[in-house]
């Protein structure tokens, strides 16, 4: 009997064995009742003995049903992660210890590479899911009667009010343990059937991140660092959340950290630590805003300012005026295109000629999921597998598509890669934003400038990403 891509276990079911318990045996949880408990096993497998040996170990009647070994092996990779850092996180609960399950929560989390955690409450279950290259995978339920005391535990190591259970809350947590240390960005919602948690996983090393290394084609790169030499004007880079703007931005700093630059930053939160930079940590509540902060930056001396966000007019026109001053001012913005950080700006109350004398680079970008080099297979492609609308930039005969195997957890896909879309401001292009001009397609088309979407086709066409994973931006064009 061989096992269909549909079948899957259930979050409740995976708990009732450990990580070792399910390796030993090679055996999968099925379906549980009172006295009895259903399992997967493989179909090469002494199913007598097999039963007779887990009755013993778990006191209850084991019904055994088989399945194809290789399937047996996709399902242990892929619910009972086999990783000596996470040795025994298959049996979290938080009904001993809520310290502890959050301490391995965290550590686990981290170990896959995860940049959030979502602790949730709904009306007759709680769950914790984990965000891994962009996508959220269920990992653990929780009973309702041990919920308060996690989220409590969560508040008390954020230095959040454990009393405020009505309004939303926002904290930090240093995290160390072990040899580990990383900060933790919180924060706490209230929601109906109670407060749910999100806990962003920052890394505090910057030492790994390289310009050369995060995606930019080399047009791209060039462009890019033509807009970061110049001395004065605004680069702006934008994308949803989650695209990796401020990995960018970083890496950005960190080429430009020189001992004859003085780099103020103001952020929420600050997510890497740079050494000879000036960090500095977003307070609202105290009055520390992005615009307040700017406006104190241009009595520090600066030759470099980072701003987190432009998400108001306050701090579109602080910006501006840094720049008019005679400052590199990098910033994130939120658009889909590169172009679209223009009229964003000029839609907040902004010039258009002040838009164009500052502006001198404007970036879009978005994160990619790679195929596992390991396990994707080759095909013929079916051009109607692109979007109706979309034109091929060339043609595509065969390509790669996403299987599954223990490396990549079966999923299919492995790491992440941004893909950009630079454009540089130039006199010509300058001269139509002051003239209020923004379809300027055929202008960037003359210039070479490739789009979102044409830099992720050719990512398509090289084989390492899927067209499943590319077509929302193959739509958008």
């Amino acid at each position: 009997m061989n096992i269909t891509p549909e079948i899957t276990l259930l979050t409740e079911h995976v708990h009732l064995l450990t990580k070792e318990q399910a390796w030993h045996y090679r055996v999968l949880p099925r379906g549980a009742y009172v006295d009895s408990i259903e399992l997967y096993c493989g179909e090469s497998d002494d199913r007598v003995a097999l039963s007779d040996e887990l009755e013993v170990l778990l006191g209850k009647d084991v019904q055994l049903f088989p399945i194809a070994d290789e399937a047996v092996a996709r399902l242990l990779s892929k619910y009972y992660i086999k990783d000596n850092a996470l040795q025994g996180s298959a049996q979290l609960t938080p009904s001993n210890n809520a310290d502890d399950f959050l301490v391995n929560l965290i550590q686990e989390a981290k170990s896959l590479k995860s940049s959030d955690i979502h602790i949730e409450s709904y009306e007759h279950k709680c769950r914790v899911r984990i965000r891994i290259d962009g996508m959220m995978v269920e990992r653990y339920l929780l009973k309702r009667d041990d919920y308060p005391a996690l989220i409590n535990k969560v508040k008390i190591m954020a230095n959040l009010d454990i009393s405020e259970k009505r309004l939303p809350q926002d904290g930090r947590i240093n995290f160390r343990h072990n040899d580990e240390q990383f900060d933790i960005r919180t924060s706490v919602l209230p929601t109906l059937h109670g407060e749910k948690v999100v806990l962003r996983l920052l890394s505090n090393d910057a030492a790994n991140i390289d310009l050369n290394n995060l995606g930019f084609a080399k047009e791209d790169l060039e462009n890019y660092l033509q807009g970061v030499r110049q001395p004065n004007g605004i680069l702006l880079i934008s994308g949803p959340t989650g695209s990796g703007k401020t990995t960018t931005l970083y890496a950005t700093l960190k080429l430009l950290n020189k001992e004859t630059r003085n780099i103020l930053t103001i952020e929420d939160p600050v997510e890497y630590t740079l050494e000879g930079i000036n960090q500095v940590q977003l307070k609202e509540s105290i009055g520390l805003s992005f615009a307040a902060a700017l406006r104190t930056f241009l009595r520090q001396d600066p030759d470099v300012i980072m701003v987190g966000e432009i998400r108001d007019t306050e701090t579109a026109n602080m910006a501006i005026r840094a720049a008019l001053t005679g400052h590199l001012v990098l910033s994130t913005i939120h658009t889909n295109s590169a172009w679209g950080t223009v009229s964003r700006l000029i839609d907040m109350g902004i010039p258009p000629f002040l838009v164009a004398s500052t502006i001198n680079t404007t970036v879009a970008q978005r994160l990619i999921r790679l195929l596992c080099p390991r396990c994707k297979t080759v095909g013929e492609f079916d051009p109607l597998l692109y979007p109706r609308q979309f034109k091929p930039y060339a043609e595509v005969t065969h390509h790669y598509t996403a299987q599954g195997c223990e490396e990549c957890y079966y999923t299919g896909y492995k790491g992440r890669k941004a893909v950009y879309e630079v454009i540089p401001i130039d006199h010509e292009l300058a001269v139509e934003i002051k003239n209020g001009n923004m379809y300027i397609q055929k202008l960037l088309a003359d210039r070479g400038i490739k789009t979102l979407a044409e830099n992720a086709f050719n990512l398509f066409r090289e084989g390492l990403t899927s067209v499943e994973e590319i077509y929302p931006l193959l739509f958008n064009y």
